[in-house]
Protein backbone atom coordinates (compact mmCIF):
# COMPACT_ATOMS: atom_id res chain seq x y z
CA UNK A 1 0.00 0.00 0.00
CA UNK A 2 1.70 3.09 -0.88
CA UNK A 3 2.03 5.83 1.57
CA UNK A 4 -1.29 8.09 3.13
CA UNK A 5 0.08 11.06 0.71
CA UNK A 6 2.39 13.65 1.17
CA UNK A 7 4.75 14.33 4.64
CA UNK A 8 2.91 17.74 5.59
CA UNK A 9 4.75 21.14 4.92
CA UNK A 10 7.97 19.04 3.97
CA UNK A 11 9.58 18.96 0.85
CA UNK A 12 7.98 15.46 -1.18
CA UNK A 13 10.23 12.80 -2.85
CA UNK A 14 8.50 10.47 -4.24
CA UNK A 15 10.31 7.46 -5.50
CA UNK A 16 8.33 4.60 -7.84
CA UNK A 17 11.55 3.22 -9.70
CA UNK A 18 11.12 -0.46 -7.73
CA UNK A 19 7.73 0.53 -6.17
CA UNK A 20 8.65 2.14 -2.99
CA UNK A 21 7.51 5.85 -1.92
CA UNK A 22 9.82 7.58 -0.13
CA UNK A 23 8.75 11.56 1.61
CA UNK A 24 11.82 13.19 2.43
CA UNK A 25 12.00 15.26 4.67
CA UNK A 26 9.13 14.78 6.56
CA UNK A 27 7.72 17.29 9.26
CA UNK A 28 6.63 14.88 11.50
CA UNK A 29 8.28 13.22 14.37
CA UNK A 30 8.77 9.65 13.09
CA UNK A 31 9.18 10.32 9.59
CA UNK A 32 11.49 12.76 10.01
CA UNK A 33 14.01 10.93 12.44
CA UNK A 34 13.42 8.03 9.98
CA UNK A 35 13.69 9.19 6.66
CA UNK A 36 10.52 6.89 6.11
CA UNK A 37 9.81 5.64 3.15
CA UNK A 38 6.96 4.30 1.79
CA UNK A 39 6.45 1.25 -0.27
CA UNK A 40 4.59 2.33 -3.36
CA UNK A 41 3.25 1.05 -6.56
CA UNK A 42 1.58 2.54 -8.66
CA UNK A 43 -0.03 3.74 -11.92
CA UNK A 44 -3.06 5.42 -13.63
CA UNK A 45 -3.49 5.52 -17.27
CA UNK A 46 -6.02 3.89 -19.81
CA UNK A 47 -7.90 0.60 -19.34
CA UNK A 48 -6.42 -1.81 -21.36
CA UNK A 49 -6.82 -1.77 -25.27
CA UNK A 50 -5.78 -5.20 -26.13
CA UNK A 51 -3.72 -8.08 -24.60
CA UNK A 52 0.07 -7.58 -25.40
CA UNK A 53 2.69 -10.50 -25.48
CA UNK A 54 4.14 -10.97 -22.62
CA UNK A 55 7.52 -9.47 -22.26
CA UNK A 56 11.28 -10.22 -21.46
CA UNK A 57 12.49 -7.54 -18.88
CA UNK A 58 15.94 -5.04 -17.95
CA UNK A 59 16.41 -4.04 -15.22
CA UNK A 60 18.85 -2.92 -12.20
CA UNK A 61 20.34 -5.34 -10.31
CA UNK A 62 19.72 -4.97 -6.41
CA UNK A 63 22.18 -4.81 -3.79
CA UNK A 64 21.92 -8.22 -3.33
CA UNK A 65 23.09 -11.56 -2.83
CA UNK A 66 24.62 -12.96 -5.69
CA UNK A 67 22.46 -14.14 -8.75
CA UNK A 68 21.20 -17.98 -8.75
CA UNK A 69 22.90 -20.20 -11.72
CA UNK A 70 20.95 -19.46 -14.71
CA UNK A 71 18.30 -22.58 -14.98
CA UNK A 72 16.46 -24.18 -18.66
CA UNK A 73 12.90 -22.74 -18.73
CA UNK A 74 10.58 -24.89 -17.53
CA UNK A 75 8.09 -26.14 -20.01
CA UNK A 76 5.46 -23.83 -19.10
CA UNK A 77 7.51 -20.96 -19.72
CA UNK A 78 8.59 -21.68 -23.18
CA UNK A 79 4.76 -22.12 -23.58
CA UNK A 80 3.41 -19.09 -22.11
CA UNK A 81 6.22 -16.52 -22.48
CA UNK A 82 7.69 -16.25 -26.05
CA UNK A 83 10.10 -14.05 -27.29
CA UNK A 84 9.00 -10.32 -26.84
CA UNK A 85 9.88 -7.05 -26.16
CA UNK A 86 11.72 -5.98 -23.02
CA UNK A 87 11.11 -3.39 -20.79
CA UNK A 88 13.44 -1.58 -18.82
CA UNK A 89 12.47 -1.01 -15.44
CA UNK A 90 12.87 2.19 -13.78
CA UNK A 91 14.31 3.72 -16.94
CA UNK A 92 12.39 6.51 -17.60
CA UNK A 93 11.70 8.67 -14.52
CA UNK A 94 8.30 10.64 -14.45
CA UNK A 95 7.30 14.37 -14.43
CA UNK A 96 6.07 15.11 -10.50
CA UNK A 97 2.57 16.24 -9.85
CA UNK A 98 2.61 19.26 -7.29
CA UNK A 99 1.35 16.62 -4.78
CA UNK A 100 4.86 14.73 -5.51
CA UNK A 101 3.45 11.75 -7.04
CA UNK A 102 4.59 11.03 -10.41
CA UNK A 103 2.39 12.11 -13.67
CA UNK A 104 -0.38 9.33 -14.23
CA UNK A 105 0.50 7.98 -17.94
CA UNK A 106 -1.37 5.59 -19.90
CA UNK A 107 -0.01 2.13 -19.57
CA UNK A 108 3.04 1.19 -22.22
CA UNK A 109 1.17 -1.67 -24.30
CA UNK A 110 3.85 -4.19 -23.65
CA UNK A 111 2.88 -3.56 -19.71
CA UNK A 112 -1.05 -4.12 -20.34
CA UNK A 113 -0.80 -7.58 -19.65
CA UNK A 114 2.66 -7.89 -17.68
CA UNK A 115 4.30 -10.81 -17.56
CA UNK A 116 7.82 -9.80 -16.96
CA UNK A 117 10.52 -12.52 -15.94
CA UNK A 118 11.89 -12.75 -12.33
CA UNK A 119 15.12 -11.42 -12.10
CA UNK A 120 16.55 -13.97 -8.94
CA UNK A 121 17.84 -12.82 -5.84
CA UNK A 122 18.08 -16.01 -4.03
CA UNK A 123 19.00 -19.58 -5.21
CA UNK A 124 15.53 -21.47 -6.21
CA UNK A 125 13.93 -23.88 -4.22
CA UNK A 126 15.17 -27.62 -5.05
CA UNK A 127 12.44 -29.54 -5.98
CA UNK A 128 8.83 -28.81 -6.36
CA UNK A 129 7.59 -28.55 -3.12
CA UNK A 130 7.18 -25.08 -1.38
CA UNK A 131 9.92 -24.45 1.18
CA UNK A 132 10.10 -21.56 3.21
CA UNK A 133 12.74 -20.38 6.16
CA UNK A 134 12.31 -17.99 9.07
CA UNK A 135 14.66 -16.30 11.32
CA UNK A 136 15.95 -13.28 12.48
CA UNK A 137 16.66 -10.35 11.23
CA UNK A 138 20.60 -10.70 11.59
CA UNK A 139 23.74 -7.65 11.19
CA UNK A 140 24.22 -9.22 7.62
CA UNK A 141 19.77 -8.55 6.75
CA UNK A 142 19.74 -4.96 8.85
CA UNK A 143 22.42 -3.44 6.63
CA UNK A 144 20.45 -5.03 3.70
CA UNK A 145 17.40 -3.21 4.83
CA UNK A 146 19.09 -0.01 4.75
CA UNK A 147 16.76 3.26 5.92
CA UNK A 148 13.77 1.13 6.01
CA UNK A 149 14.70 0.92 9.37
CA UNK A 150 15.50 2.78 11.91
CA UNK A 151 15.79 2.19 16.10
CA UNK A 152 13.36 5.07 16.15
CA UNK A 153 10.60 2.64 14.28
CA UNK A 154 8.25 1.59 16.18
CA UNK A 155 9.20 -2.38 16.57
CA UNK A 156 12.77 -3.68 17.49
CA UNK A 157 14.71 -5.71 14.99
CA UNK A 158 14.24 -8.60 17.57
CA UNK A 159 10.29 -8.26 17.21
CA UNK A 160 10.72 -8.94 13.48
CA UNK A 161 11.82 -11.77 11.17
CA UNK A 162 12.95 -12.39 8.06
CA UNK A 163 11.55 -15.19 5.61
CA UNK A 164 12.40 -16.83 2.78
CA UNK A 165 9.44 -18.54 0.81
CA UNK A 166 8.79 -20.30 -2.52
CA UNK A 167 6.66 -18.71 -5.39
CA UNK A 168 6.31 -19.11 -9.19
CA UNK A 169 6.88 -16.48 -11.71
CA UNK A 170 5.43 -15.32 -14.90
CA UNK A 171 7.80 -17.87 -16.27
CA UNK A 172 6.25 -21.07 -14.16
CA UNK A 173 9.33 -21.76 -12.50
CA UNK A 174 9.66 -21.72 -8.61
CA UNK A 175 11.98 -18.62 -7.10
CA UNK A 176 13.22 -17.93 -3.62
CA UNK A 177 11.50 -14.62 -2.39
CA UNK A 178 12.48 -12.76 0.68
CA UNK A 179 10.81 -10.28 3.30
CA UNK A 180 10.73 -9.40 6.13
CA UNK A 181 7.33 -9.45 8.43
CA UNK A 182 6.56 -8.94 12.61
CA UNK A 183 7.75 -12.32 14.59
CA UNK A 184 4.61 -12.81 15.77
CA UNK A 185 2.42 -12.64 11.86
CA UNK A 186 5.38 -14.68 10.18
CA UNK A 187 3.27 -18.30 10.47
CA UNK A 188 0.22 -16.96 9.04
CA UNK A 189 2.05 -14.72 6.25
CA UNK A 190 4.10 -17.98 5.46
CA UNK A 191 1.27 -19.95 5.44
CA UNK A 192 -0.37 -17.63 2.66
CA UNK A 193 2.19 -17.68 0.54
CA UNK A 194 2.39 -21.20 0.64
CA UNK A 195 -1.26 -21.36 -0.65
CA UNK A 196 -0.27 -18.96 -3.40
CA UNK A 197 2.11 -21.53 -4.36
CA UNK A 198 0.00 -24.26 -4.52
CA UNK A 199 -2.52 -22.14 -6.59
CA UNK A 200 0.23 -21.43 -9.33
CA UNK A 201 -0.55 -17.27 -8.44
CA UNK A 202 2.40 -15.69 -10.23
CA UNK A 203 4.70 -13.13 -8.41
CA UNK A 204 6.92 -10.97 -10.54
CA UNK A 205 9.61 -10.09 -7.73
CA UNK A 206 9.98 -10.88 -4.21
CA UNK A 207 13.19 -8.83 -2.32
CA UNK A 208 13.65 -6.73 0.69
CA UNK A 209 13.11 -2.90 0.02
CA UNK A 210 16.44 -1.08 -0.13
CA UNK A 211 17.89 2.36 0.69
CA UNK A 212 18.27 2.91 -3.10
CA UNK A 213 14.84 1.69 -3.33
CA UNK A 214 13.55 4.42 -1.64
CA UNK A 215 15.65 7.29 -3.04
CA UNK A 216 15.34 6.62 -6.68
CA UNK A 217 12.96 8.80 -8.74
CA UNK A 218 9.29 7.75 -9.53
CA UNK A 219 9.04 6.19 -12.52
CA UNK A 220 5.84 4.00 -12.08
CA UNK A 221 6.78 0.83 -12.99
CA UNK A 222 7.68 -0.84 -9.91
CA UNK A 223 6.08 -4.11 -8.77
CA UNK A 224 8.11 -5.69 -5.79
CA UNK A 225 5.77 -7.81 -3.04
CA UNK A 226 7.14 -6.55 -0.14
CA UNK A 227 6.44 -6.58 4.01
CA UNK A 228 7.96 -4.04 6.04
CA UNK A 229 8.83 -0.70 5.83
CA UNK A 230 9.19 1.98 8.48
CA UNK A 231 6.61 4.80 7.18
CA UNK A 232 4.05 7.16 8.34
CA UNK A 233 0.22 6.69 6.94
CA UNK A 234 -0.48 9.43 4.43
CA UNK A 235 -1.22 12.78 5.85
CA UNK A 236 -0.69 11.15 9.51
CA UNK A 237 1.46 11.46 12.18
CA UNK A 238 1.16 7.69 12.96
CA UNK A 239 2.68 4.75 11.53
CA UNK A 240 1.47 2.06 9.06
CA UNK A 241 0.59 -0.89 9.33
CA UNK A 242 3.67 -1.81 7.43
CA UNK A 243 5.98 -0.13 10.04
CA UNK A 244 4.82 -2.65 12.54
CA UNK A 245 5.59 -5.57 9.83
CA UNK A 246 1.69 -6.64 9.69
CA UNK A 247 1.06 -6.01 6.36
CA UNK A 248 2.08 -7.01 2.76
CA UNK A 249 1.61 -5.98 -0.81
CA UNK A 250 1.92 -8.38 -3.59
CA UNK A 251 2.33 -7.53 -7.50
CA UNK A 252 1.50 -3.92 -7.00
CA UNK A 253 1.78 -3.17 -10.86
CA UNK A 254 -1.09 -5.86 -11.34
CA UNK A 255 -2.85 -4.69 -8.64
CA UNK A 256 -2.82 -1.02 -8.00
CA UNK A 257 -4.17 1.19 -5.62
CA UNK A 258 -6.42 3.46 -6.92
CA UNK A 259 -7.94 7.22 -5.10
CA UNK A 260 -9.87 9.74 -7.37
CA UNK A 261 -7.23 10.93 -9.76
CA UNK A 262 -4.42 8.68 -8.39
CA UNK A 263 -3.34 5.70 -9.30
CA UNK A 264 -0.20 3.71 -7.74
CA UNK A 265 2.10 2.60 -9.37
CA UNK A 266 1.35 5.88 -12.30
CA UNK A 267 1.89 3.28 -15.45
CA UNK A 268 -0.42 0.84 -14.15
CA UNK A 269 -3.45 2.21 -15.30
CA UNK A 270 -4.68 -0.61 -17.36
CA UNK A 271 -5.46 -2.99 -14.18
CA UNK A 272 -7.88 -0.55 -13.02
CA UNK A 273 -10.04 -3.01 -15.40
CA UNK A 274 -10.64 -5.65 -12.56
CA UNK A 275 -13.14 -7.00 -15.82
CA UNK A 276 -10.22 -8.26 -17.76
CA UNK A 277 -8.79 -10.79 -16.08
CA UNK A 278 -4.68 -11.33 -16.22
CA UNK A 279 -2.09 -13.21 -14.15
CA UNK A 280 -1.35 -11.76 -11.06
CA UNK A 281 -4.34 -9.91 -10.19
CA UNK A 282 -6.51 -10.12 -7.24
CA UNK A 283 -10.22 -10.71 -7.51
CA UNK A 284 -12.73 -10.89 -5.17
CA UNK A 285 -13.93 -14.17 -4.36
CA UNK A 286 -10.67 -15.87 -6.06
CA UNK A 287 -8.92 -18.43 -4.02
CA UNK A 288 -5.99 -16.16 -3.89
CA UNK A 289 -7.79 -13.48 -1.74
CA UNK A 290 -8.57 -16.68 0.28
CA UNK A 291 -4.87 -17.58 1.02
CA UNK A 292 -5.18 -14.20 3.48
CA UNK A 293 -8.70 -13.88 4.30
CA UNK A 294 -7.88 -18.18 5.70
CA UNK A 295 -5.10 -16.41 8.36
CA UNK A 296 -7.48 -13.48 9.56
CA UNK A 297 -5.80 -10.82 7.38
CA UNK A 298 -8.23 -7.62 5.31
CA UNK A 299 -8.05 -7.04 1.90
CA UNK A 300 -7.39 -3.40 0.40
CA UNK A 301 -9.79 -4.60 -2.32
CA UNK A 302 -12.68 -4.27 -0.07
CA UNK A 303 -11.85 -0.76 1.32
CA UNK A 304 -14.92 1.88 0.38
CA UNK A 305 -13.07 5.40 0.35
CA UNK A 306 -10.08 4.00 -2.10
CA UNK A 307 -9.73 0.44 -3.37
CA UNK A 308 -6.26 -1.04 -2.79
CA UNK A 309 -6.09 -4.32 -4.18
CA UNK A 310 -2.25 -5.01 -3.73
CA UNK A 311 -2.24 -4.53 0.18
CA UNK A 312 -3.19 -6.75 2.98
CA UNK A 313 -3.03 -6.66 6.44
CA UNK A 314 -3.91 -7.92 10.18
CA UNK A 315 -5.32 -4.88 11.25
CA UNK A 316 -7.18 -4.08 8.20
CA UNK A 317 -5.35 -0.62 7.58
Amino acid sequence: MPPEGGCGNGKVLLSFRYGYVTCNPCPVRTPAALGLAALALTALGLAACGRSAPVATSRPSPPVSPLAPPRAPSPLASKELPPSPSWRIGASPLPLRPDGFGQVLSTPAVLRDRRLGTLDVLPPPPGAAFRSTTGPVTPAIRARMGESWTPACPVPLSRLRYLTVSFRGFDGDAHTGELVVAARAAPQVVQAFRDLYAARFPIEEMRLPTTADLRAKPTGDGNNTAGYVCRAARGQKRFSAHAYGIAVDVNPFQNPEVRRDLVLPELAGAYRDRGWRRPGMFLAGGAEVRAFSRIGWTWGGTWRSSKDPMHFSLNGQ
